[in-house]
């Protein structure tokens, strides 16, 4: 089973689904532990800090995963949404001063990540890029990604993986 995590949705709420792996496939979790969670968010640059995950939030973190996913394939369903609603409500701690006038490191946890994860999906799902949130073109791959390109015309999670096969197949069929 590959641990590993991929990086090619173009927003870290869309990266979160990427934890799934082979989705329409053969699913495979890249979170079985909470520790590997705890991995995820260092690896999505959500943190610096070694958090502290628990059974029950890896629990948490999965159904607020395939919230997102439903949510950007285009399944609307009012649990969807106030899920969504409830883990990107929930208020985030700021900055504070130190004595000697220096940003104290804001303590991260659990739910402050996953609200992280929730605003940066509404935000995606509220904005211009909302129609431009796509599934790889792949028969072997079901990434999400965001279409950022100009043309709007992207069809491949990468190029350099799922794209590259593609082409390098059309040729082969045209030799």
């Amino acid at each position: 089973m590959d641990t590993r995590f991929t990086w090619v949705g173009g927003r870290p709420s869309v990266d979160f689904t990427a934890t799934v792996g082979k989705r329409q496939q053969a699913p495979f979790e890249r979170i079985p532990e909470p520790a590997d969670l705890a991995r995820w968010f260092r690896e999505a640059g959500l943190t610096h800090d070694e958090v502290p995950v628990s059974g029950r939030a890896r629990s948490q973190a999965i159904g607020l995963r395939e919230a997102l996913y439903r949510l950007f394939t285009g399944t609307t369903s009012t649990a969807d949404v106030e899920a969504v609603n409830r883990w990107s409500s929930l208020p985030l701690a700021g900055p504070s001063l130190t004595q000697d006038r220096r940003v104290a490191p804001v303590l991260t946890d659990v739910p402050a990540l996953l609200s992280t994860l929730a605003r940066d999906a509404v935000e995606l799902l509220t904005g211009p890029l909302a129609e431009r949130i796509r599934t790889c073109a792949s028969d072997d791959c079901s990434l999400l990604f965001v279409d950022a390109s100009r043309a709007g015309q992207r069809r491949w999670c990468s190029m350099n993986t799922c794209g590259a096969r593609a082409k390098m197949a059309t040729y082969r069929a045209t030799d």
